[in-house]
């Protein structure tokens, strides 16, 4: 790659608008979503979009937003290859192991994912390995906080797009609610897909078995719990896979390191991965190497196909209906249960223009030349 390869600017647009219902679990809830787009630009002005969320406060207004990238994130961006960041392997120490204050790393990662597969001219998922362009996806709800009739309204409607499994949320103080749920999932979808239960660590390992055992006497076969218990909670899991009650997903609230720990224990039956690309492939690999199957959880616009098309073990990807299609040109396609990868280079998304100028508080549209990196429009 030569000299047009390199990131010479970027872009930040923020965005806060009122989800189209409160989603959460057991454990938060939130309403309105707060994201950050992030585009890397390289001298070709080829375009690498990755999405910074934070999921339960606000983010600042866009320059400051600016700012902090300007000093946490582009210095070891600036005058780089893509490919050079997406495949450097670097070893992290001392005051180096830190979270910047803005959930940016995820979103470096997509950006600089897509700008790489761009330069390559292939599809994200194809420059991965992958070789399918289909994944099935299951229809989760984030459903603990909504009314019977808005549970009953977001499943049917996904049962009537035919997905291919359902996943709700448990782990209330009152089992019988959790039963009451499961109830009328069977009604509304037809009880006739797997059924996949998340608890978000509200559970002992005792309180997981007994729940379970008195969803089997009811008649309710769950295919999967995930992270029914605390996520360090590593003799309770593999306790709990030994019993064989269900399979056991787990992984979501841990880093690379936490997850090789809990593949290292054999303490699931599926590791869930999602986020940042890079250490999706690399859980991949040791998933693999364990010979456990991996599930792909939520992406930020189902960004997370392109890894999951290219991981042989992924039978299932996330889908959550959350308004955020209005932010992409052309959201992923969803047909018959089965999400299609894009065939355009990149990881297939790009943020909509009339998005910028709708969602784009008037007061944080600064054009201050002061800030490094920024591209003025």
């Amino acid at each position: 790659m030569g000299s047009s390869s390199r990131l010479t600017s970027f872009r930040i647009t923020r965005f806060q608008f009122a989800r189209d219902r409160v989603v959460g679990d057991s454990q938060v809830r939130a309403s309105e979503a707060y994201i950050a787009a992030v585009e890397l630009i390289d001298s070709g002005g080829r375009v690498g979009l990755g999405f910074a969320q934070s999921l339960f406060t606000s983010l600042p207004d866009e320059r400051e937003i600016e700012c902090r990238f300007a000093e946490e994130a582009w210095p070891s961006l600036e005058g780089k290859n893509p490919a050079n960041i997406a495949l450097a392997v670097r070893r992290v120490r001392g005051g180096n192991v830190r979270r910047m204050t803005l959930p940016f790393e995820e979103a470096v990662q997509q950006a600089v994912w897509d700008l790489f597969a761009q330069q390559m001219d292939q599809p994200l998922w194809r420059l991965l390995g992958g070789e399918r362009d289909t994944v099935p996806v299951y229809a989760s709800g984030l459903d603990f906080h909504l009314s019977d009739h808005d549970f009953v309204e977001l499943f049917g409607k996904a049962a009537a797009k035919g997905f291919r499994g359902f996943k709700i949320k448990v782990g209330h103080p009152d089992l019988e609610r959790d039963l009451h749920r499961l109830e009328l999932l069977r009604k509304t979808t037809g009880g006739i897909h797997p059924v996949m239960i998340d608890a978000n660590e509200a559970w002992t390992a005792q309180q997981t078995v007994d729940a379970l055992r008195a969803f089997e006497r009811a008649g309710y076969r769950i295919f999967w719990v995930e992270d029914p218990v605390p996520r360090d909670d590593l003799d309770g899991l593999r306790k709990l896979r030994q019993l064989g009650l269900t399979r056991i997903n787990s992984g979501e609230y841990m880093d690379l390191s936490g997850k090789r720990r809990l593949l290292e224990a054999r303490a699931c039956d599926m590791l869930n991965v999602h986020g940042q690309v890079s250490d999706v492939m690399r859980a991949g690999w040791l998933a693999n190497e364990c010979n456990v199957e991996v599930t792909l959880g939520n992406t930020f616009l189902e960004i997370g196909v392109n890894m999951a098309l290219a991981l042989p073990d992924v039978k299932w990807l996330e889908y959550s209906f959350q308004n955020f299609d209005h932010l992409a040109e052309e959201p992923f396609r969803i047909e018959d249960g089965l999400i299609h990868g894009k065939t355009i280079p990149g990881h297939g998304l790009k943020l909509r223009r009339e998005a910028k100028e709708m969602r784009r508080p008037p007061d944080l549209n600064t054009e201050d030349p002061t800030l490094p990196g920024k591209l003025r429009a």
